[in-house]
């Protein structure tokens, strides 16, 4: 198929998306964007701050539209998604949040102190800071939901967030769809992040956003989302690895080690075992067996929880 050709299947499915409601015009589209921007800017910052005791920032910074699959991967790979619907408003948007800010906010529900906490590296969350951003993503949705006053006045449901990297290709057979994305700048003491909201254009063109009056919620509430923080950190399935020292061994017998060849273990008596997990050790071990299954027994711990929490976070 020609270039002209491929153009011309481009504006045949533009202009059919403008004939159903499925594409606005820019200036109806920057309007709706600017007013989800205001929505978050005030509100967002008060549910954070009444329910953690720490303060964030919201600022708007713009938006974007085009084909939803195409603003989806214009995020990048450092950020995390989560899909959601909200009945009688829209059964496909997309919210997404930079690592930074997750990886931030865990540092200050686990105690640091704002001034402690820098700029991290933009990577792939983890599993256990993917369990704090569900807390995040429905604190958004949540925002989301208070700003466009769905009838029947239901709950958002999220799917589990996931990295960017681990999010299913698009389906070529599925129709396109046309959507717009909703910056925002999102800081956090010294950390800058940015969280993202990508809503199909069919709903956002029937949308007019209300602010609600930011309010306080009941202090109780910040205790309730440490605890639920700190159950889903204990929670959460962590590997682990066992190093055993074997005997010193010249390189030029290394060098020869063939297939049956048998390294003895360094220790003669009872065998010690170091246990990590994350490239941290945690605890000194003894090598044993219980049954037909080889096993470690536990000696000591070489770190407190609270430092081992610290690390397996990241």
């Amino acid at each position: 198929m020609s270039d002209e050709q491929n153009s011309v299947v481009r504006i045949d499915h533009a202009l059919l998306a403008k004939l159903t409601n499925g594409l606005g015009d820019r200036k109806t589209v920057e309007k709706i964007c600017g007013d989800f921007g205001q929505l978050y800017s005030v509100f967002l910052p008060d549910v954070f701050h009444s329910e953690t005791g720490i303060g964030i920032e919201v600022s708007y910074v713009g938006f974007q539209s085009g084909l939803m699959r195409d603003l989806i991967a214009e995020l990048g790979d450092t950020v995390s998604f989560s899909d959601g619907q909200l009945r009688n408003w829209c059964p496909n948007f997309v919210l997404a949040c930079g690592s930074g800010f997750v990886i931030a906010l865990m540092e200050r529900m686990l105690g640091a102190e704002e001034s402690m906490v820098q700029q991290p590296p933009e990577r792939p969350l983890s599993d256990i800071e993917l369990d704090l951003a569900t807390m995040v993503f429905e604190r958004i949705a949540n925002v989301l939901r208070s700003g466009v006053n769905a009838p029947g006045s239901f709950e958002p449901l999220l799917e589990r967030p996931h990295n960017a990297g681990d999010r299913p290709a698009p389906d070529p057979e599925a129709p396109l769809e046309y959507g717009a994305t909703i910056r925002l700048a999102i800081d956090l003491g010294k950390v800058t992040s940015e969280i993202a909201l990508i809503i199909p254009q069919r709903a956002l063109l029937k949308t007019k956003v209300v602010v609600p009056k930011p309010k306080g919620q009941v202090a109780k509430n910040r205790q309730e989302w440490h605890d639920k923080l700190m159950e889903q950190v204990h929670r959460s399935q962590v590997t682990l690895e066992a190093r055993i020292r074997l005997q010193t061994l010249a390189l030029q017998t290394i060098s020869r080690l063939a297939v049956g060849d048998v390294i003895p273990f360094e220790d003669k008596d009872d065998v010690k075992v170091q246990v990590r997990a994350n490239g941290k050790d945690m605890y000194n071990c003894e090598f044993g067996r219980s049954g037909e299954r080889y096993t470690v027994r536990v000696r000591d711990n070489v770190s407190t929880e609270d430092e081992l929490i610290r690390h397996l976070i990241g």
